[in-house]
């Protein structure tokens, strides 16, 4: 009997999600190309709800209640909304821009090897190559993930940068944006809880100096070759996290898949705002009433913008990894039982680093 011949990353050019659909650890009945393929349906009409969180930053009972009814029900609909009043200046985003460019163009590929990613707790951290930021599909993007750790910011851990950064100025700059966006999450959490009805403070102490991931993403110019190959910028997939903040890139290319029509949104926000979609954790506590969101980055329509570079720098808020992951208490029958972070996340993730990459737990 012949085996079935191993899968390579060209493969991923035509995959479909369902291919991998033995890794995933939450309920996902959706059926995609992971790239852009020639006969997609667009969804021209849908529009992604924009909240203002100011009201949940420095408001009474009342605009708390409102902006949790507004953001619950954008991201039961479909996983995304665009988040305004937030308080993070846009000129460090404008900033991050430039910085995040620099990072990736001023080292040779052998410095920047130097860091390769490696798996650090549940989270993959470092330098990923372009076209290697997964085994799944040959992703036209450089990545560069940063989790707690390279910051100095657990307790007891000093900081190690000429372990994690190529430039201790760029831990010092990207320290402000993360800690600026930190200060979102417990009033997403305590948003997202209260529109579930439960206690809004139960993961208060969970996500206090919680784990995240900030992933700088340097898109380049894409050639003539890759332009032809049907590769995507980003393969499509969810997130593994509870939620991501993704300040608004100022290149096309973000798509959101509307799972009531199986149609895609092209979504552009506003300079300044940040896009917030929900992920696996998120479903799997939420028993499947937030959905994980499907995304992507396909090249943009305007073939001018392919020879324009591209930045974005997603933050992802995970649970530490020896936290358990369980359906909550407020939701009757709960669908999935308890499962360890670091096995739910690393179980997921194995479809994008070998199978080895799973830990159990």
């Amino acid at each position: 009997m012949n085996e079935k011949p191993e899968r390579t990353q060209q493969d991923g050019i035509r995959a479909m999600n369902q291919d991998f659909s033995r890794y995933d650890q939450v309920e996902k009945r959706q059926s995609y190309h992971l790239a852009e393929a020639d006969d997609e349906q667009f969804d021209e009409e849908f529009q992604i709800q924009t909240c203002d969180i100011s009201g949940a930053l420095a408001g009474d009972e009342s605009e708390k209640s409102q902006f949790s009814r507004r953001l619950g029900d954008a991201l039961r609909e479909i996983g995304f909304a665009i988040i305004e009043g937030h308080g993070v200046d846009p000129a460090l985003y404008d900033e991050a821009r430039s910085r995040v460019g620099a990072m990736f163009t001023r080292s040779s590929l052998e410095e920047k090897m130097r860091f390769r990613a490696q798996r650090f707790g549940s989270v993959n951290q470092g330098y990923f190559p372009i076209k290697e930021t997964s085994n799944m599909h040959p992703d036209l993007v450089e990545g560069w993930v940063f989790c707690r750790r390279a910051f100095g910011l657990v307790g007891g851990e000093p900081l190690d940068s000429d372990r994690f950064w190529p430039s201790p100025d760029d831990e010092r700059f990207f320290r402000r944006i993360v800690q600026s966006q930190e200060r979102l999450i417990l009033p997403v959490m305590q948003s997202l809880l209260r529109y579930l009805g439960g206690d809004a403070h139960l993961y208060d102490a969970r996500l206090t100096g919680t784990n995240f991931g900030l992933r700088l993403n340097y898109y380049p110019p894409m050639s003539a070759d890759d332009d032809a190959s049907g590769a995507a910028r980003l393969l499509g997939h969810e997130d593994i996290d509870l939620f991501t903040f993704l300040p608004a890139p100022n290149v096309e290319g973000l798509q959101v898949l509307n799972r009531r029509n199986m149609k895609w949104i092209r979504l552009a926000a506003p300079p300044g705002a940040i896009i917030l979609n929900t992920g696996d954790y998120m479903q799997r506590i939420s028993n499947d009433i937030f959905p994980s969101a499907t995304h992507r980055v396909s090249k943009p329509r305007d073939p001018a913008q392919r020879n324009e570079t591209r930045v974005s720098f997603p933050m992802a808020i995970y649970l530490w990894e020896d936290e358990m992951l369980e359906v909550l208490p407020s939701i009757s029958s709960p669908r999935y039982p308890p499962v360890k972070a670091i096995k739910f996340h690393t179980s997921i993730t194995s479809k994008f680093y070998g199978d080895d990459y799973a830990v159990g737990g």
